[in-house]
């Protein structure tokens, strides 16, 4: 089952996937955070750890190749004190952060559906694996302005996975000054 977050930049969006997912009867949390660690992001990375604190939330890394979190994921349900918990339920914040890093990895630029195929599988192999997949994304759409075409191939990626996650998902929220509105 796949739940769908979306709204504008620091609308409250993760916040409000956090308090869906501690609101969840599910006592197995997992956050998989997909922003590249950098000078750049490293306060932003901090501000969004002490924010998880105390809230039960297993921290998993991956800012590509989110299909790599599924082996750490099936190693943690395997240790003693996981083994019989039963269902789990997984935070992928941000979809946004995980497309920018799969489109521009190694210097090369892949295409908006080369890109969106392979991230759609990955989260196609998640939500398999986990009983409730949440899945936070922004909506870069409506500033209007002109950008080059790497900045529009991207767009068009984010865009293809919006569409298909919203179509795929059991519920979609756009959040709007950190209120959630369900679609």
């Amino acid at each position: 089952m796949i739940t769908l977050v979306y709204g504008g930049s620091s609308s409250g969006k993760s916040e409000f996937a956090e308090n869906l997912v501690c609101s969840s009867r599910i006592q197995k949390k997992y956050y998989l955070a997909t922003m590249k660690y950098s000078p750049d992001t490293k306060e932003r990375i901090h501000r969004h750890r002490v924010l998880r604190e105390g809230k039960g939330f297993h921290t998993l890394e991956y800012a590509v190749d989110i299909s790599n979190a599924l082996k750490e994921l099936k190693e943690f349900e395997t240790t003693e004190s996981h083994a019989s918990e039963g269902k789990c339920i997984l935070l992928l914040e941000c979809m946004s952060n995980l497309v920018a890093n799969e489109m521009f990895l190694d210097g090369e630029i892949k295409s908006a559906h080369q890109c969106a195929d392979k991230i759609l599988k990955e989260v196609e192999a998640l939500e398999k694996q986990t009983d409730s997949l949440v899945i936070v994304t922004n909506n870069v759409f409506e500033d209007g302005r002109n950008y080059d075409n790497e900045t529009k191939e991207y767009m068009k990626a984010l865009g293809m996975v919006n569409r298909q996650l919203a179509a795929s998902a059991e519920s979609v929220f756009e959040v709007v000054v950190g209120i959630g509105i369900k679609q």
